[in-house]
């Protein structure tokens, strides 16, 4: 008969945990419940030794949480037991780890744990992020959860939306510069040595052009680990420093002040700020914990500051405005319909106004930085590789003229 490892609380809120012998887990869960203990968690103890691979990136992708979410608030709206349907959304989740995380939640709400509390749990993170469970809680203690899922599912898709537009403006400049990079250094190992032979053979002196490519070609071919170990140096060198508080402060100001693609990134900020901010004060989020968890998820350290010296602000009896005026990162406009949020208790509107204006923003930036890269993509790529063809071909000119003129 299996064993199970339980952990929980007693109705005075005394932490306690056990093992019980029992057929299933179920049965565990009824006997715990029958000792009037509210169980927070029900493992199996096994013999075997388990290895913890770590996982990297969110195991749930972001189309099964909106559908998630849509799907929880319809059923809660409709008066379905809050067990029920997470029951029903575990069995129709075709992605197997959201699955289980769903049918554990499940089992815990229905062991006497809240919602949010079962959200919260360490192993949920990379389904359940903090600004989730914090408007789950809010929706639990104002009895108005179905509405708080539906304005989640919202923010989600236009969080999301929102994410793909300002990747997207970055893809295509990545393609043409890789397959430029790629290009170039296939013809300076492969194509360059053929004609260098032919030049070695001609004898004469060689344009400046020519020199400079085959010594490119030389270098490339004899010293492409010392290239490539440089390269590898840069990016480990970056990432670390951009690991440290300074360096991740100095990185992200360095992009937000990129000609173009600099705007589009802080407008993708401000559209993200101002829609997360929002949605959590229209939920019942208090401010304070609003505005903390808005910090950790901007996705800029220079905008993260902001906020934080915002919040600081607050906590001190001031607004949010002047905060976010003096940090010369937000547009004054944004600042501006903030304040009168604020005067006018309206905050959580402004904030929704604000962000559907700048989703707008974003895409015409996009399509801005499109417009602009294109030419200038094919610019590069038209000098990188003309430049070294017509390097190569200058010698047979000029061989070309001794020829005509002996003739």
């Amino acid at each position: 008969m299996p064993v199970y490892l339980w952990k929980g609380r007693t109705l005075a809120g005394e932490i306690q945990t056990g093992e019980v012998t029992t057929d299933s887990q179920d049965e565990a869960l009824s006997a715990l419940r029958k000792k009037r203990i509210i169980v927070t968690s029900v493992r199996e103890k096994r013999g075997e030794i388990k290895l913890n691979i770590p996982q990297f990136g969110p195991v749930v992708s972001t189309r099964d949480l909106a559908i998630f979410t849509r799907q929880f608030a319809t059923m809660i709206n409709a008066g379905l037991p809050l067990v029920q349907c997470l029951d029903i959304l575990s069995k129709q989740t075709e992605q197997a780890t959201f699955r289980t995380i769903i049918g554990q939640t499940m089992r815990d709400v229905e062991a006497g744990t809240t919602l949010a509390e079962a959200l919260a749990k360490k192993e949920n993170k990379n389904a359940f992020d903090e600004l989730f469970v914090n408007m789950v809680e809010a929706g639990e203690a104002g009895g108005i959860l179905d509405d708080i899922l539906q304005r989640l599912a919202t923010f989600i898709e236009k969080a999301e939306a929102l994410r793909r537009k300002v990747q997207g403006a970055m893809v295509y400049p990545a393609v043409v510069m890789t397959v430029a990079c790629l290009a170039t250094t296939f013809m300076l190992i492969f194509i360059i040595p053929t004609f260098a032979k032919i030049f070695v053979a001609f004898g004469g002196d060689l344009p400046l052009p020519t020199k400079i490519v085959m010594m490119l070609s030389d270098f490339l071919r004899g010293y492409w680990w010392m290239l490539l170990g440089g390269i590898i140096g840069v990016t480990v060198g970056l990432r670390r420093y951009y690991a440290t508080e300074g360096g991740h402060f100095q990185i992200d100001k360095f992009l937000l002040g990129l000609p173009v693609f600099g705007d589009v990134l802080r407008k993708g900020a401000v559209a993200r700020f101002t829609r997360t901010l929002g949605t959590l004060i229209s939920s019942g989020v208090p401010i304070l914990t609003g505005l903390e968890i808005t910090a950790r998820t901007a996705g800029n350290r220079v905008i993260q500051e902001a906020i934080m010296a915002a919040r600081a602000s607050i906590r001190e009896g001031e607004t949010i405005s002047a905060p976010l005026r003096q940090s010369n990162v937000f547009p004054p406009m944004v600042v501006q319909m903030i304040s009168v949020g604020e005067e006018t208790g309206a905050l959580d509107d402004m904030l929704t106004r604000i962000a559907d204006f700048y989703d707008d923003e974003v895409d015409t930036a996009v399509d801005s930085l499109t417009s602009l890269i294109e030419p200038m993509m094919i610019i590069f790529m038209g000098s990188m590789i003309g430049g070294m063809v017509v390097a190569m071909y200058l010698p047979m000119f000029k061989l070309i003229n001794v020829v005509a003129g002996g003739k």
